[in-house]
């Protein structure tokens, strides 16, 4: 279950309290008028199983309750009511096949921030990868990965592409091509400081690397690897498990390819250095199609759905004599 909290002006308050009322999956509603003071006006509350919570959403915002109000949304961690499993039971379809695009949208959004944090996370995590494939160390290789952020930036892309939001996908390419230029100059120039105290040298970049020699040699499992990866992730960002997330990080190599090419550019091995690009290149694509695909997909599906219901309770209401 999900929990709203909306502050709508007086006169929009009855029809707000009726859509919440008409709309099926929604349970526990309360209006305490007059509370809201910035901005002025009612405060509305209710809890809406999460599979009718994108519908909701959507009909609130056509009703200009975000523009004229506030509307914040939070995860229900534990419910104790028969009231809110009655109002899951009647919601169409599974809360955890569900996708609430506004959330997505606004999760992707943040993710996609390209803030001095961002950046930080993502030339720590290069810079980490760097000793993993100097070292030949697959541990570091792993942490790596999994302290990467680039996958917010690429669910950006495959979002705003779905949603056709091209601001989005605009702003989260940038994040991405930008964030992956500035953490390969600084583990360039970080190779080339380890290089100067003595902890790298060339002959570790040109010695047989037999747990770390795939960063930089392309094959296809790269790209059936990133496919499985990018569906993997964008169903554990939309749906209520998203537990996976983190396997997600770790299964596909773009920052230690990424890595790999910078270390490779500092010491002018430029066929390492290509090899490992292709091989960045390959896995952000795979992500990126994939991505693309399953949030297509999930949004077919989920509306196919959804005027399934809709046609089944017109059959029905024809049939009882409603009109």
């Amino acid at each position: 279950m999900l929990h709203l909290r909306m502050i709508t002006p007086a006169g929009l308050t009855d029809e707000v309290v009726a859509l919440v009322q008409r709309t099926v999956g929604t349970t526990h509603l309360a209006v305490l008028t007059g509370a809201a003071r910035v901005p002025a006006g009612d405060v509305v509350l209710c809890d809406v199983a999460r599979e009718a919570a994108d519908e909701l959403l959507a009909a609130l915002r056509a009703l200009g309750v975000d523009s004229l109000g506030s509307i914040a949304v939070e995860h229900i961690d534990l419910s104790l009511s028969r009231s809110a499993d009655r109002a899951e039971r009647e919601a169409p379809g599974e809360g955890a096949d569900a996708v609430i695009w506004e959330q997505l949208t606004g999760a992707t959004h943040e993710e996609s921030t390209l803030s001095i944090t961002y950046l930080a996370f993502l030339a720590l995590a290069t810079m980490i990868a760097a000793c993993g494939v100097v070292l030949d160390n697959a541990i570091l290789i792993v942490g790596a990965m999994a302290v990467g952020p680039e996958f917010g930036p690429v669910a950006g892309v495959c979002t705003g592409l779905v949603q056709r939001a091209p601001k989005l996908a605009a702003r989260s390419l940038t994040a991405l091509l930008v964030g992956f230029a500035v953490a390969m100059a600084a583990t360039t120039l970080f190779s080339l400081a380890m290089d100067a105290l003595g902890q790298f040298d060339r002959g570790m970049l040109e010695n047989p690397r037999p747990n770390t020699s795939f960063i930089w040699q392309p094959d296809p499992f790269s790209f059936i690897v990133a496919v499985l990866a990018g569906v993997a992730g964008v169903l554990s960002l939309t749906s209520a498990k998203s537990g996976a997330l983190v396997g997600v990080a770790i299964s596909v190599t773009t920052v230690p390819a990424a890595a790999n090419a910078a270390v490779a550019l500092g010491y002018g091995e430029f066929a390492q250095m290509w090899g490992s690009a292709e091989q960045l290149l390959l896995n952000l694509a795979g992500i990126m199609v994939a991505g693309t695909l399953t949030l297509s997909a999930q949004k077919l599906l989920w509306r196919t759905q959804q005027n399934r219901v809709r046609h089944h309770k017109d059959a029905n209401g024809a049939s009882n004599g409603v009109f």
